[in-house]
This record gives C-alpha cells, sequence and structure tokens, in this order.
C-alpha cells in the first residue's frame, strides 16, 4: 500500500475518480436535501448527515465485496431473449422510486392544498420513513459509484480513499445546497426535474439503454445558468424597486 503513495498512476486514478465520485454525488445530495426537506427543521441536518454516512458506509462494504459487486452484473434470469441481473432489477427499482418522488414533490408543490397543509406535513413527516428512503436511494446510488470506481482504479485503497474525499466534500455542500434549495421554490422545481431525469436514466440503464449522465449533466448546469440569471433579475428588481420606495434616484 505504501508503494501507491509513489505511483502516479495511482494518484491520476484517484484525483480522477473523486471528480467523478463528486460529480455523481450532486444526485445524492439534491435528494437529501429534498426528502429531509419534509422534516421538521432542527431534524433535517441531522438527517443529512446519516444519509451520508450511510452511504459512505455502503459503498465502502461494496467495495470490499467486489466479487459480489460483479456477481450483481451477471444474468439470472433470461425473459423473452432480455437477460435481468440482480444490478438491473436494483437500478430499475431505484429509478422509478425516484421518479416517483420527484412526480409527488412536485404534485404537492404545485397542486397541494396551501402553505398551511404543506407546512404541517413537513412537521409531522416520520424521521425513520425519511431515513427508510434515503437509504433506498443510498443503495441504488451507491451501486452506480461503486461500479464506476472498479472500472476507474486498480486499487481498493484509492478507490474508498476516492469515495471518502467525495463523501466529506457533500457533507460540506449539503447544508448550503438545502437552504438554498428550500429558500427558492423555482430552485427546488429545477431540482426536482433533475432527479426526474435521474431516475429515467436508471431505469433506461436497468433496460440495458445507456444514457450518458454527461447529457444530463450539461443540460442542468445549462438550466441551473437560466435559474442563475433570473434569481439575479428577480433580486435587481427587489433592490430597484426598495430604491424607488425610498425615492432613492436609480443608476
Amino acid at each position: 500500500m505504501i508503494e501507491l503513495l509513489y505511483d502516479p498512476a495511482a494518484w491520476a486514478s484517484f484525483l480522477t475518480l473523486s471528480v467523478l465520485e463528486i460529480v455523481l454525488g450532486v444526485d445524492n445530495v439534491i435528494f437529501l436535501s429534498i426528502i429531509s426537506a419534509r422534516l421538521p427543521e432542527h431534524q433535517r441536518a441531522r438527517a443529512r448527515f446519516i444519509g451520508l454516512m450511510l452511504a459512505l458506509v455502503m459503498r465502502v462494504l461494496l467495495l470490499l465485496s467486489i466479487a459480489w459487486i460483479i456477481g450483481l452484473t451477471e444474468p439470472f434470469v433470461t425473459i423473452a431473449g432480455f437477460e435481468l441481473s440482480w444490478r438491473d432489477v436494483i437500478l430499475i427499482g431505484g429509478g422509478l422510486f425516484l421518479l416517483y418522488k420527484g412526480a409527488t414533490e412536485i404534485f404537492q408543490d404545485v397542486e397541494g392544498n396551501g402553505g398551511h397543509h404543506g407546512a404541517e406535513t413537513v412537521v409531522h413527516a416520520s424521521f425513520a420513513a425519511v431515513i427508510a428512503q434515503i437509504v433506498v436511494l443510498d443503495l441504488v446510488f451507491s451501486l452506480d459509484s461503486v461500479i464506476t470506481a472498479v472500472g476507474i482504479a486498480d486499487h481498493i485503497p484509492v478507490m474508498v480513499a476516492a469515495i471518502v474525499l467525495a463523501i466529506l466534500v457533500m457533507m460540506v455542500a449539503a447544508n448550503p445546497i438545502a437552504n438554498f434549495i428550500e429558500n427558492h421554490p423555482s430552485t427546488k422545481m429545477l431540482a426536482l426535474a433533475f432527479l426526474v431525469m435521474v431516475g429515467m436514466a436508471l431505469v433506461a440503464d436497468g433496460f440495458h439503454y445507456h444514457f450518458e449522465r454527461g447529457f444530463i449533466y450539461a443540460a442542468m448546469v445549462f438550466a441551473g445558468a437560466v435559474e442563475a440569471l433570473n434569481l439575479w433579475k428577480q433580486k435587481r428588481s427587489r433592490r430597484l424597486a426598495a430604491q424607488a420606495d425610498r425615492g432613492t434616484p436609480t443608476a
């Protein structure tokens, strides 16, 4: 293991995998932010921390069970010429769950019975139920993450180090991202649309129709840039309106 510290290839794998794991971790952080918003405010940060710690534990355990992971990719049944593996089952189930959660969250935000009802839903959300949902998605995201890691790096310590670094970055970013989403409803809608896209990509992967995640992230970066311009315009309009109310001449 010591020799890995002096191996340029190992460092290159570590850096590449770390960046990729952080990018892939955006899915996890957005889901944690949205699902934890259903809890009372004093429980949200704890739920996000537990979710990320569970993600770390799952990914490390999966890495230490590479033989089992490889077995998950082997077909266990063939249906009308379609070879189905346990990895496919997990991806399809997780993708459908993401589609369901994204659709129901959008419905509650757009067609809900008003702010009071929404507030009650948040206060009375079950902490155990939220953690259970986080565990389900952690398993799906962890499997995807570990399979990606195995395809890039050759050494278990390198994979574990990259995943630990990615989770630490996600822990630092989780609360600011969650607060930003909670304070900007239009951004939350964009995040929910993102989850629906990821869910559809997972289902497609499960049926052996692979969509490059790069296309999804490129679309989200573009949509995020548009949203940033909208937020900047909204903030500027409020500032100009406040200046007009005070009778302050505008530049």
